[in-house]
């Protein structure tokens, strides 16, 4: 950054019109060079005057502040003060605030006016870092893409598991499904057998419960025809005579022989 000289009492004096401004910009150079910035912004900003040095020495406490947007503000309100020296300290702002396309610009612009060792010197500079800015945001635009493809690699391996894994479980699941019908097909086959043999079972028993029935039936049917039979062969029964007092002709003492 490139400095006015202290103004004397006696253009002070004839510049600013007052002892009381000159006291003002006196104290504010002291606190300038105490390195105490924001007191000398303070002291600077109750002057009136709109002279350049004004400007100019304000603008250089606010770089000195660290605030140079309103550096770069009072830098371009110090008309008359050198050109190569607002582009050169214009060009320091935005070196600062590491905007290097613009910081260059102004540098290249004070050259053209006045060929300077410090403004080469920060141009040059300013060229590095900005070359080192963009190898530094291609890197980091290569790691992000990496980061990305891998996220995406992740993301699609993942989905290819759940995939298989839902292949997997479909397959088991039809499986699981083509067991159970299988189950239950030979659950059905197996109660239709048992159905059938339970009904060979019932028929065979009613078929032989009908054999039964007509096996006896013919041994009734047998039984009757012989207890008919029977009963037309049957002995008469032995008859005796109603009130038969006849005395036998035979002597109960008379034996036959």
């Amino acid at each position: 950054m490139k400095r006015l000289a202290i103004i004397t009492i006696i253009s002070s004096l004839h510049l600013f019109g007052s002892l009381t401004d000159f006291k003002i910009i006196q104290e504010a150079t002291d606190a300038y060079q105490s390195k105490e910035y924001n007191k000398s912004i303070k002291l600077y900003n109750k002057l009136d005057s709109k002279l350049p040095e004004v400007f100019y020495d304000r603008a250089n406490s606010y770089y000195k502040a660290k605030d140079y947007d309103k550096a770069i503000t009072e830098y371009k309100n110090s008309k008359g003060i050198d050109e190569d020296k607002l582009l050169y300290n214009i060009g320091n702002s935005y070196f600062q605030q590491k905007k290097w396309d613009k910081a260059i610009e102004n540098y290249e612009k004070s050259l053209k006016l006045k060929d300077d060792e410090d403004t080469k010197y920060n141009l040059e500079l300013a060229k590095k870092m900005k070359k080192k800015q963009e190898e530094k945001k291609k890197k980091e635009k290569e790691k992000k893409k990496n980061q990305d493809n891998k996220k995406n690699d992740k993301q699609k391996e993942n989905k290819n598991k759940k995939n298989q894994n839902k292949d997997k479980d479909k397959k088991q699941n039809q499986q699981k499904d083509g067991k159970k019908k299988d189950s239950d097909n030979k659950k059905d086959k197996e109660q239709n057998n048992k159905k059938k043999e339970d009904g060979k079972k019932e028929s065979k028993s009613q078929q032989q419960q009908e054999k039964m029935t007509k096996e006896q039936k013919m041994q009734q049917k047998e039984i009757k025809r012989l207890l008919k039979k029977l009963n037309q062969n049957k002995m008469p029964t032995m008859m005796y005579r109603a009130n038969d007092n006849k005395k036998s002709d035979r002597k109960d003492n008379i034996n036959p022989w």
